[in-house]
């Protein structure tokens, strides 16, 4: 399943830039074609940053990755009791 995730990311990814460089730099186009563009870019992006952050999470969770520094409820309360102790 990553690998699928991962050909998903590259062509939503080179569809953010192709479409988008062509929504952008059109000149003979029409706005139907500009739109549509605009369009085409804005789903490769949305679906380029699902794509990958389920990639980012499926790496920390397989082990492949090193976790990013979350803190736990316990700590996050002990850090916030011991902030409000210092004022």
């Amino acid at each position: 399943m990553t690998k699928a995730i991962a050909v998903i990311n590259v062509i939503a990814w080179a569809g953010f830039w192709a479409f988008g460089y062509l929504a952008l730099t059109a000149e003979g186009f029409t706005e139907t074609q500009i739109v549509t563009a605009s369009l085409l870019a804005a789903s490769g992006l949305i679906t380029g940053i699902i794509a990958y952050l389920r990639l980012v999470r499926g790496s920390e969770c397989s082990g492949y990755a090193k976790p990013s520094n979350r803190m736990t409820r316990a700590q996050r309360d002990a850090a916030q009791a011991q902030w409000g102790q210092i004022e």
